[in-house]
């Protein structure tokens, strides 16, 4: 265990990384002061140094996660023209989804405050499932106007579908055979199917 007095680097990353662990491991109901500070092999009373309480620290993860995502995903309207629209749009969703994004959304949910406090700074400009959904866009028009999709394409609707299902899928994780990367591509398959015999593809509508 980290010897008091002395400093930690990176000290948030390292009890959000711990957090992850925890949840993954033990669930919401798993996620205490203890259980993290023991996971990070730190002092009981740093996480309540750096945060106000177990509330604002479990919306400081689902925020810093989220920027995260929204960083990683900030490229993609540069990729348009670029490789395969379906696989652009694929990878984009499952960063989005990531590997723990759905014990993180359980552990926000799960206790009270988390929520609204997450909400609030998403209103007030942090980044998350909007600035996500910006880029999709963004992206899709780029390919629109390059004719990789039908004129027609509905962009801001396409992008809107495909965060708001991997949003059901952060908050109900699927139970069936399919894991997420064929869940997702099954989804981008059914918004953005391609031409018969061709690799281009059309949203529905599309001509």
């Amino acid at each position: 265990m980290s010897p008091r007095g002395v400093a930690i680097p990176d000290v948030r990353e390292r009890l959000f990384a711990a957090a992850e662990r925890v949840l993954s491991r033990e669930g919401p109901a798993g996620l205490t002061n203890r259980s993290v500070t023991e996971e990070a092999d730190c002092a009981k009373g740093l996480l309540y140094n750096h945060f106000a309480d177990l509330d604002d620290f479990v919306a400081q993860l689902v925020l810093d996660r989220f920027a995260k995502v929204a960083a990683e995903v900030a490229p993609l309207p540069d990729r348009a023209g670029r490789g395969d629209v379906r696989e652009n749009l694929a990878g984009a969703a499952l960063v989005l989804l990531g590997a723990n994004g759905p014990v993180i959304a359980a552990a926000a949910v799960s206790r009270n405050g988390v929520a609204e406090r997450v909400e609030r700074a998403w209103r007030d400009g942090a980044p998350g499932p909007g600035a996500v959904e910006g880029a999709v866009t963004a992206y899709l028009e780029g390919e629109r106007r390059l004719g990789r999709l039908s004129p027609a394409a509905d962009c801001p609707m396409l992008a809107l579908a495909l965060v708001g299902t991997v949003h059901h899928l952060l908050m109900h994780p699927h139970a069936g055979p399919a894991g997420p990367p064929e869940l997702i591509r099954r989804l981008v398959a059914a918004l953005v199917p391609a031409p018969g015999g061709g690799s281009t593809p059309v949203p529905p509508g599309g001509e």
